[in-house]
């Protein structure tokens, strides 16, 4: 059986200045089991949104290999079981929550019975249920979040793909997406995320990456790098600076 998310020795570098290349990604792996939820984190500029557009095919690696389900990220069928969300997500805001899950549902294939059948309990679900009719400029930053879920959601992936998906939400929409997670890694779905939010990640997540300066520091189980009996902040932030220590004096 394939792995969800299959990824191997890969480098990514972007043009600098002068025609120089600063590396991103140095030959990072890591691998997605099926029906778990796995944590991507790392501090900002680690390599997390990077490691996330070579996944979703935006951009190719320089070396190594990404797969989806045993496809190569290039290849559209890959993506086609995947709910993505982008890290603050944009939209079309004149448009209504309706018109753009239409829209997302019928660009992934999705039939428009089961779209309708499926749209309100999913707007419910994530209580936006009541602005559905409204155009999205007129939503607050935790709302927009929201729909970008829906988007996300809308047609049933099996694998879910979301950059930051706490992001703009408050406690209480915090604890409704983690439920949500809950709720679907309960059906069998593969969920990768990433996240600044250690607290969230530890509560979630049976797996977990951590990546610092694009390279790979612990790819495992999460109870595995708790061993010692700390909580994740305390032992994420220790592994950091050790890392950042010895980049110092190499």
């Amino acid at each position: 059986m394939s792995l969800p998310i299959y990824v191997a020795d890969v480098e990514k570098s972007y043009p600098e200045h002068f025609r120089r290349k600063r590396k991103i990604l140095h030959g990072i792996s890591l691998e997605v089991h099926a029906r778990e939820v796995f944590g991507f984190i790392g501090p900002n500029g680690a390599g997390k949104s990077t490691t996330i557009n070579l996944l979703m095919g935006f951009t190719q690696p320089d070396a190594g290999m990404l797969k989806i389900n045993g496809m190569p990220t290039g290849n559209p069928e890959a993506r086609r079981n995947i709910g993505y969300l982008p890290e603050g997500p944009r939209f079309y805001e004149n448009l209504t929550a309706m018109e753009l899950l239409s829209f997302g549902a019928k660009a992934s294939g999705m039939r428009r019975d089961d779209f309708l059948r499926a749209v309100d309990p999913l707007l419910d679900q994530l209580s936006i249920l009541h602005v559905k009719h409204r155009p999205i400029n007129t939503y607050s930053k935790g709302m927009k979040q929201r729909m970008g879920l829906a988007m996300a959601l809308i047609h049933d992936p099996q694998t879910l793909i979301l950059d930051e998906p706490m992001s703009g939400l408050d406690p209480l929409g915090r604890n409704q997406l983690k439920n949500i997670i809950l709720e679907l890694k309960a059906k069998g779905k593969n969920i990768f995320f990433s996240s600044h939010i250690l607290n969230d990640v530890e509560t979630l997540c049976d797996r977990i990456g951590i990546i610092h300066r694009g390279r790979i520091l612990f790819c495992g189980k999460a109870k595995s790098f708790l061993d010692s009996g700390q909580d994740l902040e305390s032992k994420f932030v220790k592994l950091i600076k050790s890392a950042d220590e010895e980049h110092a004096t190499a």
